[in-house]
């Protein structure tokens, strides 16, 4: 799974490391003073590195909690996204990761205790619903049977009835959650691109059908979900392809159980998208209809507004359009 281990020397301290340390025994390990020393090297490539990636494991200092970027949420006024863990173990060719990022190694905070201290901070000055998002800088649930994180973030967050957690995923390891007591403030967002479309450039995330029958599985248990069609991705077919994708999530959707939808264009800031044409020259999708509007790489005006329309036209004949957000981010 790692081509080799890397730990700073603060984070040998904590249990969890050891018990990943003797499970991945047979695994090169090398002990480093930062995290920086290999994660933030510059000329490392993205993509070359991608086929063998390091895990890094760390101690996060600083911001561990941060505000959203602007159009970012749903439905609350206070929204805050934090990572345990930076990079993923899928290979999407729209991943804004890869154009942030110098190093595709896997880079794991293990202080969750810090994260949640900051996170309860947070809530008791706002007293008022604050919502908190992990999946923004990676996968909230692959890496979960090494990771424990929304186990261990469930058991938090289960004591505040003023926050909203939620995980962001394509992954089916929902293994954690169907084990753990069904808590409302809790939302598994799931993201979807038509299964055409995912099976072109989702490389490694596993196949559409799957992740709906994962979704409605906890929809069904009575666990509350989102819905995440952003990116959405323009096909010559794409009315028909949503179409499809939308009918075959609510067909076996407890309706009762979905928190919220969000919709958003696919959009780059512009230096990040000359960095990841750079590492995929040859990808159409970062090519093909996009435009250059002011500092960002985007769809035309015309085809974002036909997708998002068509989109929200299809969801709206399953839901109230209350229920759906629009992602703008910027």
């Amino acid at each position: 799974m790692f081509s080799r281990i890397y730990i700073e020397k603060e984070a040998l301290s904590y249990p969890v490391v050891k018990k990943i340390l003797q499970k991945y025994n047979n695994i090169s390990k090398v002990i480093c003073d930062h995290y920086g020393e290999i994660f933030n090297i510059k000329n490392q490539n993205f993509r070359t590195q991608k086929q063998f990636p390091a895990l890094i494991i760390a101690v996060k200092k600083g911001n561990r909690v941060l505000e959203t970027p602007e159009g970012f949420g749903i439905g609350g006024n206070n929204n805050y996204y934090f990572s345990h863990m930076q990079n993923c173990l899928y290979d999407c060719r729209y991943c804004f990761l890869q154009g942030m990022y110098h190093s595709a190694n896997y880079l794991w905070f293990v202080n969750y205790q810090d994260f949640m201290a900051d996170i309860n901070d947070i809530i008791v000055k706002n007293n008022q619903p604050s919502y908190f998002f992990s999946g923004y800088d990676c996968d909230s649930l692959v890496f979960e049977s090494i990771t424990s994180f929304a186990k261990e973030f469930l058991t938090f967050f289960k004591n505040y009835d003023n926050a909203i957690l939620e995980f962001r995923t394509k992954s089916v390891n929902i293994k954690a959650i169907e084990n753990f007591a069904v808590i409302k403030n809790a939302v598994i967002a799931f993201s979807f691109t038509p299964s055409e479309i995912s099976k072109m450039i989702e490389h490694k995330v596993p196949p559409v059908k799957n992740r709906i029958k994962a979704m409605q599985k906890l929809s069904n248990l009575g666990w509350q979900v989102g819905l995440r069609l952003d990116p959405m991705i323009y096909h010559k077919e794409y009315q028909q392809l949503y179409k499809k994708l939308i009918a075959d999530i609510f067909a076996g959707l407890n309706i009762n159980n979905l928190h919220s939808v969000s919709v958003g264009p696919l959009r780059f800031p512009k230096k990040m998208h000359d960095r990841i044409t750079r590492l995929y020259p040859d990808e159409r999708i970062l090519t093909d209809d996009l435009v250059q509007i002011d500092n960002m790489i985007s769809y035309q005006k015309e085809i974002e507004e036909k997708l998002k329309n068509y989109v929200t036209k299809q969801l709206e004949k399953y839901i109230i359009n209350t229920k759906i957000f629009s992602c703008m981010t910027n």
